[in-house]
């Protein structure tokens, strides 16, 4: 059998810096054979400059909306974001270069002007490219699953539904339900690799929300979480800025007078304790929130942190600090092209380390390796350079702005 043998300044094995001079040896096809004193590795040793680290996992991404980079104006808010993508989202091509509020500061053309099947091919290999070996993907459609089923990434898909009108939620189902059933025919194991959603809390009824959580095999589920103040506003009253999007999609929530709680607290109690639930962006989560929730029975949870999105949409970040104090479990994504210039882990480590100086390198690279890789349930492969796992080998390179795939 042949292997191969790392060493760089530093090596971080998904949970810490290891002690001292190590060396990663793994099989020709990037199985861990073992992490050794580099005067025990032997000869042959690569050597590198920079950070050796497992593959990234990008926990939150929406691959089918890469035809729409640069077409979203930045900054406008949530409710104007969504209302931008809906009308926007089937007729998205080439960008005006004079469109207003649109800048793009990735490397190349990248997804601009593309088809949509090719935007999604070059992201997937812009996200290869970036080291990230696995990816929670929202899918509305089945459009990404022929190049998924091409094996370069791993996928869990989160086939996503969506109706706040509770007449509606056995059809909202069962159209997702449709999708789910395409991207089960595609997969060998078919629960493990896909599950069935809810968008958000103002996009699901009480209705929806028991079907998704009832649904057999859905273990790992996600939702876009308190993602602006206007949603926990929504919650308590019924009332605020989310009125104008439901507005513009024709529908009347005039029954909905809130439940005089914020948001989370609200739908948490749909999910049950044997589920994996990723709450993504987490905004306008605050102290509160989260310290009502740990007291719950409920599902474990994850706290998916995309800051260049964020940036992109209304230019707030999460209180990161806050939710390390509260001891969360915290992944990261990307999002989508549709509210980012690139998809890089890497590039939102740097956005959170600009933000939050005081919080190290370690515990970041944590949140993209081990923890991304437990939250999708991939942890038994990904996430570590543990014996007998295959979770890619990346390089940050020296000067901390570049990633490169060694495995």
């Amino acid at each position: 059998m042949l292997y191969r043998k790392f060493k760089a300044d530093y090596l971080f094995n998904g949970q810490e810096m290891e002690a001292g001079d190590r060396v990663l040896i793994t099989t020709d096809e990037g199985v861990v054979q073992d992490v050794v004193p580099a005067a025990e590795a032997g000869g042959d040793i690569e050597v590198f400059g920079g950070v050796l680290s497992p593959g990234f996992v990008n926990c939150h991404c929406h691959l089918e909306l890469s035809h729409m980079k640069g077409v979203l104006p930045e900054r406008t808010g949530l409710v104007d974001f969504l209302i931008s993508v809906i009308r926007q989202r089937g007729a998205a091509g080439p960008v005006r270069q004079d469109a207003p509020g649109t800048r793009d500061t990735s490397d190349g053309a990248g997804t601009r002007g593309l088809s949509p099947e090719k935007a999604m091919a070059a992201a997937e290999q812009e996200m290869l490219d970036n080291g990230i070996v696995a990816v929670g993907d929202i899918c509305n459609t089945a459009d990404t699953l022929t190049l998924k089923t091409e094996g370069r990434l791993f996928y869990h898909n989160f086939i996503e539904t969506m109706g706040f009108i509770e007449q509606t939620a056995g059809q909202r189902f069962g159209q997702g339900l449709e999708v789910f059933g395409a991207f089960a025919e595609g997969y060998a194991l078919p629960i493990e690799a896909n599950s069935i959603v809810p968008h958000a809390p103002y996009s699901v009824s009480p209705a929806l929300f028991r079907l998704v959580a009832g649904f057999p095999g859905n273990h790992v589920l996600t939702i876009h979480n308190q993602e602006s103040d206007e949603e926990n506003e929504f919650y308590l009253s019924g009332k605020g800025d989310f009125l104008r999007l439901y507005q513009q999609l024709g529908l009347d929530v005039s029954f909905f007078g809130g439940t005089g709680r914020r948001s989370l607290e609200s739908y948490l109690p749909a999910f049950y304790r044997n589920q994996h639930l990723i709450l993504v962006h987490n905004v306008a989560t605050n102290e509160e929130d989260v310290r009502a929730v740990k007291t719950a029975e409920g599902p474990t949870l994850f706290y998916c942190l995309c800051p260049n999105a964020n940036e992109y949409i209304s230019g707030s970040l999460p209180d990161v600090e806050m939710l390390i104090r509260e001891e969360c479990t915290i992944v990261l994504g990307t999002d989508s092209l549709a509210s980012n210039h690139q998809l890089s882990i890497l590039e939102e480590i740097k956005t959170l380390r600009r933000a939050f100086p005081r919080i190290g390198i370690s515990e970041m690279l944590r949140w993209a390796t081990y923890n991304g890789a437990k939250a999708l349930q991939l942890d038994s492969v990904l996430g570590s350079f543990e014996k007998g796992k295959q979770p890619g080998v990346i390089l940050i390179e020296k000067d901390g702005e570049t990633v490169r795939r060694l495995l």
